[in-house]
């Protein structure tokens, strides 16, 4: 009993820093189920992200906006903009999700894809079928809710375009290039078209070229990297198919360089935008042909990196560039205006960036000063419409002559 009770009484006699201990160990243990929650759900979102392909999503996002917000439309319907971005997203998702689900035996023999979720039986190919379905009938169904029939009918039908004919043709053509490209065309032309715009109207015909025209650098500079992987994965690149100095490659990525640097001269051809585009457009293009005659010259990993970096920033920069001189901006903004419509105190800051954009420019600080419109395109067409004008004012005199004198 006396052992029994000394015992007893030993345990009772908890020392503070034991009892410190007890609630330190509950704490920690309780820190501990919190971290793995967290480490659960950023698992989770890496395995969504990597299935949806997240930055490839992202970019479509970026130029369906760019389409939407290069209408100009007043006052900007955001309710709509959001519907049209958030929709392209999901759209996107389905596709890169279910392209995947196709390609699980391809992708597990390459080193680039193998760690994909479905590669490595991180998911199961019912749950990304799942994901695929889910995430194409809620974006098709946003964009029907929230936008016109014609971009939802092309976000549905891009879904089929990357995920059915152009997965198709990977292992069997080197077409399926060309196919990808009308599939990353298309995205800017939803946003034109949400924003109330024709699908044939000369700007989305130009912001869908842009797009098509960008994808061959892009993609060829990739697909030499690469080509190894993509032949041991079964793929019909040109790149893979090319001969060992990649003649083929480096002549399709010059070629198309030199289209893609036609656009901004078309544009302001047209009278899409005004002619600060063309001048511009010069600066980022030379850039662009100067990398791409450099892994002309030399095809090597380095040299095509190059290329590929170019076109990630080159693209971001012709949008944005394409918006700011874009026509459907006015450019008489009230003061008013601005107080109570976002619209309009955008469309203001546009001014002012192409105000600044005026003052920077070599050619109009240098060579035409005392004019008021100093672009040497502008200039050229209001003296054609200053040399138009006297006949308009003998018209119209020798009218209001004949209107005075009833009796001639």
């Amino acid at each position: 009993m006396t052992r029994l009770g000394t015992s007893y009484k030993r345990n009772l006699d908890w020392k503070p820093y034991q009892v410190a201990n007890l609630f330190s160990t509950s704490a920690d243990a309780a820190n501990d189920e919190k971290k793995s929650q967290n480490e659960s759900k950023d698992s989770n979102f890496k395995l969504f992200s990597e299935l949806s392909k997240l930055r490839l999503s992202a970019l479509v996002v970026a130029t369906s906006s760019a389409g939407f917000l290069a209408a100009g439309s007043a006052p900007i319907s955001w309710a709509t903009l959001s519907a049209c971005s958030f929709g392209t997203a999901l759209c996107a998702s389905s596709a890169a999700t279910f392209n995947q689900v196709f390609e699980i035996d391809r992708d597990a023999l390459m080193k680039r894809t193998r760690n994909r979720p479905l590669p490595s039986k991180k998911v199961s190919k019912e749950g990304a079928i799942a994901l695929g379905l889910s995430t194409g009938i809620t974006g098709t169904a946003v964009l029907a809710l929230g936008t016109d029939p014609v971009t939802t009918a092309l976000g549905c039908g891009n879904i089929a375009l990357y995920a059915g004919l152009y997965t198709y043709m990977k292992p069997r053509s080197e077409a399926n290039t060309w196919v990808g490209a009308v599939v990353g065309a298309i995205p800017p032309v939803m946003g034109w078209t949400a924003a109330g715009g024709s699908i044939i109207d000369p700007e989305a015909i130009l912001l869908g070229g842009t797009l098509f025209l960008w994808q061959f650098p892009h993609f060829f500079a990739l697909s030499w990297m690469h080509r190894v992987d993509y032949a041991r994965g079964g793929f019909q690149m040109v790149p893979c198919n090319d001969n060992p100095t990649g003649d083929r490659t480096a002549a399709l990525i010059n070629r198309y360089t030199w289209y893609l640097s036609s656009i901004p001269l078309i544009s302001t051809a047209l009278g899409v935008t005004n002619s600060m585009f063309a001048v511009e457009g010069l600066v980022l293009n030379a850039y662009a042909l100067y990398v791409a005659k450099t892994f002309d010259k030399e095809r090597s990993n380095g040299n095509a990196r190059k290329v590929f970096l170019t076109s990630l920033w080159y693209l971001p920069c012709l949008m944005t560039l394409f918006i700011l001189h874009s026509k459907h901006w006015r450019e008489d903004v009230t003061e008013e205006e601005v107080r109570i419509d976002l619209h309009a105190y955008i469309q203001r800051k546009i001014n002012q960036i192409r105000l600044k954009g005026k003052e920077l420019c070599i050619h109009e600080s240098t060579v035409v000063k005392e004019r008021e419109d100093k672009c040497p395109v502008t200039i050229s067409r209001e003296t054609t419409a200053h040399a138009a004008l006297p006949d308009i004012v003998i018209s119209s005199t020798s009218n209001e002559q004949q209107n005075n004198n009833p009796s001639s």
